[in-house]
């Protein structure tokens, strides 16, 4: 059965990219929280912009700030940072499995149309596509009530060989870097094999399923998450 929702209170799609961020950003931080230098630079405008904008989001109950220390979520405006992460990534998973678009372009037009639809049209979104816990990328989904599953995994770069692992997600990846990981068969759900690093920082060298053994570079390897299979 769909639940059917009011459309949200009003809040910009600015105020909404700001606090999707804020939580991306201090997802994985003990503290929670998340600088405004990193916030400019996710976010891809200045620090006084930023400054600007924390501080109406301040004064709307959104984020409490404090200055050179960082910003952090209250309880509003975690819930509608993760209403707005369930529906960027129910997009992704949509625009992949229904329109056909490609892993390393669904993330810019899910962005495109993450302000626009309703809680309604996201909920026969998550109904139609049988209520998937994850985006194509392997990041786990919010559900309607903001539950949200536990990460798991760490980056293959810090993995030490041999090992038999497990892509989980592609985390941070751009366009480029995502084209790359796909046509190398380094999707989620994929099986590898780390077969050997080499020292101070260099290469790694992979197995993929029944592909033969690749060279991976370290700074790839930071966005791959996987987690160790049991033998």
């Amino acid at each position: 059965m769909i639940a059917v929702r009011q459309n949200r209170k009003q809040v910009t799609p600015p105020q909404e990219d700001y606090l999707k961020a804020i939580w991306t950003l201090s997802e994985s931080r003990t503290m929670g929280e998340a600088s405004t230098g990193d916030l400019a630079s996710e976010l891809k405008v200045s620090a006084p912009a930023v400054s600007k904008m924390l501080k109406q989001m301040e004064e709307h109950g959104l984020v409490s700030h404090t200055p050179y220390y960082g910003v952090r979520l209250t309880e509003k405006g975690r819930r509608i940072a993760l209403k707005t992460v369930r529906r960027h990534r129910l997009l992704e998973r949509f625009l992949v499995e229904t329109l056909g678009y490609d892993l390393n372009s669904v993330h810019d037009e899910a962005e495109r149309l993450e302000h626009h639809i309703s809680d309604e049209f996201t909920c026969r979104i998550d109904a139609l596509l049988g209520y998937p816990r994850h985006c194509p990328h392997g990041s786990p989904i919010p559900t309607d009530e903001g539950a949200l599953a536990g990460l798991v995994g760490e980056p293959l770069a810090e993995i030490v060989s041999p090992a038999r692992l497990r892509v989980e997600r592609l985390d941070r990846a751009n366009n480029d870097l995502l084209s790359y990981l796909c046509e190398s068969g380094l999707l989620p759900g994929a099986s590898l094999r780390l077969l050997k690093r080499e020292p101070f920082g260099g290469d790694l060298t992979i197995e993929i399923e029944d592909r033969p053994s690749m060279r991976l570079s370290r700074q790839a390897a930071k966005s791959i998450i996987v987690s160790k299979e049991q033998v």
